[in-house]
């Protein structure tokens, strides 16, 4: 398996993706951005799609639209705006234009699969690249706002600033969100990124209660699902995202049996 070049990169890029996508999807699950974080994915197929139009990375296109969307929800929710509702608007939007971008483009039904589904076998070197680049910034951009995250995320109301600087935090956060769901679907494609971001931290609830347990152990699971997945993608020839689905699914229901026997 590991004699195939493109194997090894979408092992690499996977391990990255699933890293990012648990350590992200540790402080949605704490805030309870969940619908957020399945919205955004929506608005990632229109970036992508708005990248295939125009004939740049849709990796870019993706990056371009959540994060515009993040910003633009942030401070909806800052001015105390039904924020689910604007967030429903912006989504069922984000689907209207990505049929209409790939319409424009004359893209394949191929290239709307690989959105929708993902299409991490097919990652080329330079994917690898800018996969990097962003995973940098994300990790960067936790590590420096780590304290206040925690504290926006798991006791708000221990957050000793003003509103202000909390609704700068928040926005801060949504732009993580935004870059993560990006990056996330290159691996599960836009349809499935809660799969990714939201399921492994869920389940590492059930076990944990320290943010660190919780991010070690939502790693732990996004790695296993993305590799278990990856191997059997390339055993029986299916869509890797089907088996990354189904495992973090199964992870997930094992997960809250076993809480609810303790």
């Amino acid at each position: 398996m590991f004699s195939e070049a493109y194997m090894v990169n979408a092992f690499v890029a996977g391990t990255v993706i699933a890293v990012i996508s648990a350590l992200v999807g540790t402080f949605v699950v704490a805030r309870s951005y969940n619908f957020l974080t399945h919205s955004l994915s929506e608005i990632a197929f229109a970036g992508a799609a708005l990248g295939f139009w125009l004939g740049f990375a849709p990796l870019l296109g993706m990056v371009f639209l959540t994060a515009t969307s993040a910003l633009a929800i942030g401070s909806l929710e800052n001015a105390k705006v039904k924020s689910d509702n604007v967030t429903s608007a912006i989504s069922a939007l984000a689907i209207g234009l990505g049929i209409l971008f790939l319409a424009l483009g004359h893209s394949a039904a191929s290239s709307a699969t690989g959105i929708l589904f993902g299409s991490v076998l097919g990652i080329s070197t330079s994917d690898l690249f800018l996969l990097f680049l962003m995973a940098f910034v994300v990790i960067l951009l936790i590590f420096w706002l780590f304290r206040p995250l925690s504290l926006l995320a798991f006791d708000e109301a221990g957050l000793l600033q003003s509103e202000r600087k909390k609704g700068l935090l928040r926005v801060a956060f949504l732009l993580i969100m935004a870059l993560s769901v990006a990056i996330s679907s290159q691996l599960v494609g836009s349809l499935l990124v809660f799969v990714l971001v939201t399921l492994p931290a869920a389940s590492a609830r059930m076990y944990q209660k320290s943010i660190a347990g919780l991010i070690g152990l939502a790693i732990f699971f996004a790695l296993f699902g993305t590799w278990a997945g990856l191997t059997l993608a390339y055993l029986t020839n299916l869509p890797t995202s089907v088996f990354i689905a189904l495992i973090e699914v199964a992870l997930y229901l094992l997960s809250l049996s076993l809480a609810k026997v303790d």
